[in-house]
């Protein structure tokens, strides 16, 4: 029985923590989170309705020394990060001319609300000494690959890449009439997910790679054949869905999962992998080659904006990116350093009126 510390306490955040509570895999969960009084009103919820122990850690997650103390005493088996600056989501109900031109240049043009808190995550890890793997569920896509780049990736991303393998495998499941379906695994990028939840088939270039049984045979096309889902929050139920079993295999004496994910060790996008006792590895398919997998996640990300991430982290951002924002505010698509972020923050909060 282990320790599992959650960090953020979002939507997501809660569900993933509720989720662990009731598991039977976690004897002792600490959820930490800004707001004093939600992360105590979570914790005593969470504690009445499964049988574990529920600690609240009240939390600024921007400070390093606050989360390093946190972790070296906690110490926990599994640390999963949710906590952004500000929710992917926070957009979604704007339609005015600055919102619109954001979101029209792709996710990874608000980094800078989802890099810093995974980051300080990373690097307080480090300084305590804790090895136990981080999951992260800030936008592992991109985030992942570009923390990789300094040394500070975590173990994996949650969602994306998993979400699409379940829909795959239930569009298998209801044209089976029922039953087990075979194994699936998925390469696919975040910028993908979209057309997988909505039903809509981009067509064969720009449809995430779908590989059924263990010879992978490709049949790509499935992940858009499951019912669609509105986009919105209801989407989070499945991310939690697919989370939950990667979590629970990152924890010691687990059961060996396989499973797809989103930026294992830093990859950009997500891959098959195996995790067993905490250890993840590649699970790629016979005659695919990582060099392919991860060519291909590159192409995908530029969808979200992404044209390279350079040596040092610096993300350069593709030339539709740069024309979205060109009449808002064309500084936001500049070169993107780890040390300009707080910068761009401000620069975005102040161009959406945050």
């Amino acid at each position: 029985m282990s320790t599992a510390l959650v960090i953020g306490l979002g939507d997501m955040g809660e569900r993933v923590a509720a989720g662990l509570a009731a598991s039977g895999f976690v004897r002792r969960l600490v959820i930490a989170s800004r707001s004093e009084r939600n992360v105590h009103q979570a914790a005593a919820v969470i504690a009445s309705a499964a049988d574990c122990l529920v600690e609240a850690a009240p939390l600024d997650a921007t400070r390093l020394d606050d989360v390093a103390a946190l972790l070296d005493r906690v110490r926990p088996d599994v640390v999963v990060q949710c906590a952004s600056l500000r929710s992917p989501w926070g957009l979604a109900e704007r339609d005015d001319p600055a919102a619109h031109a954001v979101v029209s240049a792709g996710l990874a043009l608000r980094l800078p609300y989802q890099v810093p808190v995974v980051l300080n995550v990373m690097r307080a890890a480090k300084e305590v000494g804790l090895a136990a793997p981080v999951a992260n569920l800030s936008i592992p896509d991109v985030t992942g690959p570009v923390l990789e780049r300094i040394g500070f990736a975590p173990a994996l991303g949650l969602g994306n890449a998993g979400m699409m393998q379940r829909r795959a495998s239930a569009a298998l499941r209801a044209e089976a009439g029922g039953g087990v379906p075979p194994l699936v695994r998925v390469v696919g990028h975040h910028s993908q997910l979209t057309g997988v939840m909505t039903s809509e088939d981009p067509g064969p270039d720009d449809r995430c790679r779908v590989y059924l049984g263990e010879d992978g045979r490709r049949e790509d096309e499935l992940a858009y054949r499951a019912p669609a889902i509105d986009a919105g929050l209801r989407w989070n139920f499945l991310t939690a869905a697919v989370a939950l079993p990667v979590i629970e295999a990152l924890l010691p004496d687990s059961k060996v999962l396989r499973w797809s994910v989103p930026a294992p060790g830093g990859l950009p996008g997500g891959y098959p992998v195996k995790i067993d006792k905490g250890a993840v590895e590649l699970d790629l398919p016979p005659g695919t080659s990582l060099e392919d997998a991860v060519a291909f996640n590159e192409r995908m990300a530029r969808a979200d904006g992404v044209e390279r991430i350079d040596p040092d982290g610096t993300v350069h951002f593709t030339d539709a990116a740069r024309e979205a924002v060109a009449d808002v505010a064309p500084d936001l698509a500049e070169p993107l350093a780890l040390a300009d972020m707080e910068a761009r923050g401000a620069l975005l909060d102040e161009v959406l009126g945050l």
